[in-house]
């Protein structure tokens, strides 16, 4: 896909933290740039900011948990700013806790935002890139959605299960020969507002798990994902360990998380009870795109493409099991004088 001025791009979650940064980067490039939230104030902050570098907004207020909201978004969006080139799904909620002391009501809100807000939004995008038979969806997922974590459960089976979503619908489109690509982001921990947002029912205040990545590079990835269109990418060092352990040693990783417990999750300060949180509503004023651990965050994050790890990978088990073949010939070549002998 060749990155044009004045094309057109749709981010959801994109009033603060990763999706914001995400909605600015492609405002720099010129994009016009749909806006999609629950929060007024945080819009009209990614408002400024993206044309403040020289893009086109248009904010819209949605909740992508009902999917009639995110069908008239995008229906607003053709109208008003033309066809849709990219589709950028990163709204989320989350709770942190333990599984049980988490309510199925709790459970459900994750689900519907943070899982069935991606699949709203797909649908939503393909209902009118179908027709034109281009454009590129991408799912802002997470390293969790290969390796979960204790005490977000709800948020990492949301991201599993939008793993699995892209992954039937990617052989879907392929089957109708379609030129649409489905990319999915993995996240590593991120510097965003939600840590101070996020339902909590630890009693401590939130924390990323170390090391973190701010949201700029995140956005950096987005942007070179909607060009080069990859099936994946994983972004920094801390999602390509994560990912490739639960694949090699998930036991391993299994005893280290619980050894772990909540510390890496959390700070030494305790939470502020009165401080409302984003489950079910938006939250208030304008969040920015920034959490509070920019002094501990990396401002650089490679973004890896695990189709080179999957190719390196057929190739060592090519090669293994020709030198394989090649020992077992040797082998009967060298037995058969001594059969012959006899």
């Amino acid at each position: 896909m060749t990155i044009r001025t004045a094309s057109t791009v749709v981010v959801t979650g994109a009033s603060a933290g990763v999706g914001r940064a995400i909605a600015v980067a492609f405002g720099r490039l010129g994009w016009q740039v749909a806006l999609l939230a629950r929060g007024e104030q945080g819009l009209e902050g990614a408002r400024r900011e993206v044309e403040s570098v020289g893009g086109r907004a248009l904010p819209i207020v949605a909740d992508v948990g009902d999917a009639d909201a995110v069908f008239a978004a995008a229906e607003r969006v053709e109208r008003e700013l033309g066809p849709i080139d990219v589709w950028v799904n990163n709204a989320m909620v989350t709770v942190y806790g333990s599984s049980v002391d988490i309510t199925p009501e709790e459970f459900a809100q994750v689900t519907r935002v943070t899982y069935l807000g991606q699949v709203h939004g797909t649908l939503a995008a393909l209902r009118h890139m179908r027709p034109r038979n281009r454009g590129a969806i991408i799912a802002i997922g997470s390293a969790l959605a290969y390796r979960s974590i204790p005490f977000q459960a709800p948020y990492c089976a949301a991201k599993a299960a939008t793993r699995g979503f892209i992954d039937s619908l990617r052989s879907e489109l392929m089957n109708e020969n379609s030129a649409i690509t489905l990319t999915m982001v993995h996240l590593p921990a991120v510097n965003t507002p939600q840590f101070d947002w996020a339902r909590n029912k630890i009693g401590q205040k939130l924390a990323p798990v170390r090391p973190i990545v701010q949201p700029e590079p995140i956005a950096a990835a987005v942007v070179r994902a909607a060009s080069e269109r990859p099936r994946e990418y994983w972004v920094g060092a801390s999602a390509v360990k994560a990912i490739v352990a639960q694949m090699l040693v998930p036991s391993v990783a299994d005893r280290l998380l619980a050894r772990a417990g909540i510390e890496n999750e959390t700070t030494d300060e305790p939470a502020d009870p009165t401080v409302p949180d984003n489950l079910y509503q938006a939250g208030r004023d304008d969040p920015g795109v920034h959490g509070r651990f920019d002094s501990e965050s990396s401002s650089h994050a490679f973004a890896f493409n695990p189709a080179l790890l999957r190719a390196g990978a057929a190739l060592g088990l090519a090669a293994g099991a020709a030198l394989l073949w090649r020992a077992a010939r040797s082998g009967r070549a060298r037995r058969t004088p001594l059969i012959e002998q006899k």
